[in-house]
């Protein structure tokens, strides 16, 4: 072990109480008082989440002498000046079942780097080491992850174990979570690169085969893209391995991506069982959650925006170009699943058709550019209340859109011979490929016109300025057409609407959202109020209340008796016509 090495011994000390106690030790530490930090924020998820509040207890010595330690913010710490070995000890407390917390009890370990390991500030550029106990009553689990062993040092980590992993920065450090326990596992080769498929959670029969086959083509493809003539993955820069990481749950659902891996949430009911035939729509769910988290090895995780290069993680990052990053992305992802031949054409129609009227249901998009709604994410995105279908958008829905227009316009006006590939191509060349081996540059804000020109000839400036600066919903009719598919609305339901989104809460039935100019909100009735009767009649549930609304036609007008908080409150709410926002993909 090299004594000049930062290092971290991480050791599971409690299971029972969800706790991790992390020794940091710093060889030599700032003689002016060294300052230590732990991030705000984990990239990809764009929120301040103050993960430093799990830190219960933080201590440090320095040979047997104790060092006072200093909070000088909600996530920073000094500690006084000694002469030796600087010793750090600390408790986080680990019970945020998420991809982007920590997590344990007696049946597995997961963490992030920014939940647990505080930042040497003044050393974040220098190797460091990872030192990853076995709990003392369970040594029988594994360790599972992308962060590469400390090969060549004693108590270096065998494949799968406890031991001593490297890091060449603390950037690295962080963007390689760990799980542990006892999962289910399977491995596959894809464009001769190793991955990993990690099951953590209780799941029945899981077939793992049949899932390790999905994800191999998909990955596959996605390396083609990028790679076409020499088929190289990009986290061999990072890793020997690529690591899908799930957490299975009742109704779980989530990814988090990182440079050479990636933690996801997944139904249970989502996963296949052996000897199931056919593919689910929960399955095609998540194989589109893999396909988008593994998309990012390219999309975000190399090609960043130049406001991420590097990441500030005491503060937000804004930027305007999560519409690339997340909405080319969420094109893609089930753009691989038609491409890989897991799903075949009208399956992909009907996820396209669910994302067009997603995005149709929400009257924030007149109001919100994509562009805006990127730079915002950590303030409205990322915080959303029952109002926000009328106030924002989401720069991954018409983000996705906005790939897909883009995409479109590019293969009509050069008759077929250009895509948006070229754009994802030109852009892996000349930001991605080479960001970890010293040439780490990001994506200018307004670079994307210019992209677009260069790959393929295309002139998508005015595309730009009406569709992701501006509010204008992206022209798809018009342009799919010519692609030979048509786009039709159709009303989702027959019957007359209150223009609002429902909920069961419990036993009460709630108005989640209120569609602004609706025939709710023309009502008087607000988002939260509790629905009680319709005409004297009680509302029983979502189900129940389009048994009421079933008896009426729309333009009749009911009265609604709702709990606006501890009030009875009554409403004359005139019924709409059930609204055409269900769009439908079918070939001419």
């Amino acid at each position: 072990m090299n004594p000049e090495s930062i290092l971290y011994r991480l050791e599971p000390a409690d299971p029972a109480g969800h706790r991790y106690r992390i020794t940091l030790t710093i060889p030599a530490p700032d003689p002016a008082g060294q300052r230590l930090s732990l991030p705000a924020w984990i990239p990809g998820s764009y929120l301040i989440r103050d993960f430093s509040r799990q830190i219960e207890t933080l201590s440090a010595k320095s040979g047997r002498r104790p060092v006072r330690v200093e909070k000088t913010g909600n996530h920073t710490w000094r500690v006084a000046p000694c002469s030796g070995p600087l010793v750090v000890d600390y408790v986080v407390y680990a019970w945020d079942l998420s991809v982007r917390g920590a997590h344990l009890d007696e049946s597995h370990g997961f963490f992030n780097g920014t939940s647990v390991f505080l930042r040497v500030e003044g050393r974040e550029h220098e190797p460091c080491l990872v030192d990853i106990q076995a709990p003392a009553a369970l040594r029988h689990w594994k360790v599972y992850t992308s962060l590469p062993s400390a090969r060549g040092l004693p108590g270096a980590a065998r494949l799968h174990g406890f031991g001593l992993y490297r890091a060449p920065d603390y950037d690295a450090l962080i963007d390689h979570p760990v799980e542990m326990g006892t999962p289910q596992v399977a491995r596959f080769t894809a464009c001769g690169a190793e991955h990993e498929l990690v099951f953590t959670g209780v799941v029945p029969n899981l077939d793992l085969a049949r899932i390790a086959e999905d994800v191999r083509r998909i990955c596959e493809a996605q390396i083609t893209l990028f790679e076409p003539r020499t088929r190289r993955v990009p986290f061999l820069d990072s890793a020997e391995r690529y690591v899908f990481m799930t957490t299975v749950t009742a109704d779980g659902y989530g990814g988090l991506e990182h440079r050479a891996s990636t933690a996801l949430m997944a139904s249970r009911k989502d996963l296949p069982a052996v000897g199931q035939t056919g593919q689910s729509e929960g399955y095609r769910t998540f194989l589109g959650l893999v396909s988008h988290e593994y998309f990012h090895t390219w999309n975000v995780k190399r090609i960043k925006p130049a406001a991420f290069v590097p990441y500030d993680l005491a503060h937000e990052n804004h930027t305007r170009l999560l519409w690339v990053f997340e909405g080319f992305t969420s094109y893609y992802d089930d753009l691989m699943l038609l491409r890989a031949g897991v799903i075949d054409r009208d399956a992909y129609l009907r996820l396209v058709a669910k994302t067009i009227s997603a995005v149709a249901r929400t009257p924030g998009r007149f109001k919100q550019s994509i562009a805006q709604s990127s730079f915002d994410a950590w303030t409205r995105y990322y915080k959303q209340d029952e109002n926000s279908p009328n106030a924002i958008v989401s720069y991954y829905a018409k983000g996705a859109l906005a790939a897909m227009g883009m995409d479109l316009l590019i293969r009509r006006d050069t008759g077929g011979r250009r895509s948006l590939d070229d754009v994802m191509r030109l852009m892996w060349r000349r930001y991605g490929r080479d960001f970890y081996r010293g040439r780490a540059q990001g994506v200018p804000e307004d670079a994307i016109p210019e992209l677009v020109r260069e790959a393929t000839g295309v002139d998508v400036k005015g595309f730009v300025r009406d569709y992701v600066e501006g509010t204008r919903d992206v022209p798809l009719a018009e342009l799919l057409a010519v692609q030979g598919i048509r786009l039709q609305w159709r009303p989702a339901s027959p019957l007359p609407s209150l223009d609002a989104r429902v909920r069961r809460e419990g036993e009460r039935t709630v108005l989640a959202t209120v569609y602004e100019g609706g025939a709710a909100h023309r009502g008087g009735l607000s988002a939260l109020d509790t629905l009680v009767a319709v005409d004297g009649l009680r509302v029983d549930g979502p189900a129940g209340l389009e048994t009421l609304l079933s008896n009426y036609r729309p333009g009749d007008v009911v009265t609604v008796h709702v709990f606006r908080r501890d009030e009875l409150r009554a409403f004359r709410v005139k019924l709409g016509k059930p609204p055409a926002l269900e769009c439908v993909l079918s070939m001419q």
